[in-house]
């Protein structure tokens, strides 16, 4: 078998991953729930994206995986609009709970104002940053 390192994987070659994946985990758990999620924020007057959330459900979980607003959306409570409508469709999809990861200069503080608790924090760069895992119960 031919091993290849890549920072450009092609397309076509994550989607074979990807999929054969969750063709195991439906295999392995007869269930068939997988799902990109998103809340896009859009500029009213030309309809462009500014920002938002992307992720996925999957077998009960919800996955955040992206979240960004620029500097001049934030503050004003769209961040936390933009989560509740995400957390709320987790819910309407059949996701228990929800997890994610920020990084402590980002935003740690916003995500358990709204809830969100520490898994644990893994140190990355630089010094003294670490990557913070969160979880949060949408039983609740």
């Amino acid at each position: 078998m031919e091993l290849t390192v890549t920072d450009a994987p092609a397309p076509a070659d994550t989607a074979l991953i990807s999929d054969a994946l969750d063709r195991y985990n439906i295999d392995a758990t007869g269930i068939d729930d997988r799902r990109p999620l998103a809340v896009l924020a859009r500029d009213p007057r030309t309809g462009d994206v500014v920002g938002g959330l992307t992720g996925r459900t999957s077998l009960g979980l919800f996955f955040v995986d992206l979240f960004h607003l620029p500097p001049d959306l934030r503050g004003g409570g769209l961040g936390g609009r933009i989560l509740r409508l995400a957390e709320d469709e987790a819910r309407a999809r059949g996701c228990r709970s929800a997890v994610l990861y920020t990084i402590t200069f980002q935003a740690p503080g916003f995500y358990r104002k709204h809830g969100w608790t520490d898994l644990g924090e893994v140190p990355c760069e630089p010094p003294g940053t670490s990557r913070v895992f969160m979880t949060k119960d949408l039983r609740q």
